[in-house]
């Protein structure tokens, strides 16, 4: 069943890079007490994941925390090397935490799969963007097939 708005994010272990290598947090440690924007996608250097999808909430940080935002976070079903690289790839400095969803736990948790077998990506997520405030989705923008139109970073801003 897919998340929805009202929800509360599963508690889930997704992989970061750390200065020493990959770790471990928690979506508890994510979105407690925090408002959190986390938008996720198909996978790392893709397309449109890298040619507006990520670089849009980049450009538009500041904007974002000045509307209230704690943190932003991209997800990806990407293992932690490959999220923390194409992160310095895209310049996200500090600004924007790459989560690492490799085995797609998150992912499948909030029903948000996308089968891409038969293009020899394996499962990967959903292309959507959503606020969470303490923990609880407070919009869900899921992109329909491959447009590209409501989970990006203008469309977000303009919600908060």
């Amino acid at each position: 069943m897919t998340i929805k708005i009202g929800d509360r994010i599963p508690n889930i272990t997704i992989a970061i890079m750390a200065a020493d290598g990959p770790a471990e947090l928690t979506t508890d440690e994510i979105f407690a007490d925090k408002k959190v924007v986390l938008f996720a996608l198909p996978g790392a250097y893709t397309p449109t994941c890298s040619t507006a999808h990520l670089p849009g909430y980049v450009v538009h940080h500041d904007a974002l925390v000045e509307k209230g935002v704690d943190a932003i976070a991209c997800l990806s079903v990407n293992d932690a090397f490959v999220m923390a690289a194409w992160g310095e790839a895209q310049n996200v400095d500090k600004n924007i935490l790459m989560l690492a969803d490799g085995s797609g736990a998150f992912t499948e948790a909030v029903g948000l799969e996308l089968d891409l077998t038969a293009r020899h990506m394996g499962v990967r997520s959903q292309r959507y963007a959503m606020i969470v405030d303490d923990g609880v989705v407070t919009q869900l923008n899921v992109e329909q097939g491959a447009n590209f139109e409501v989970s990006n970073a203008e469309t977000i801003l303009r919600l908060l």
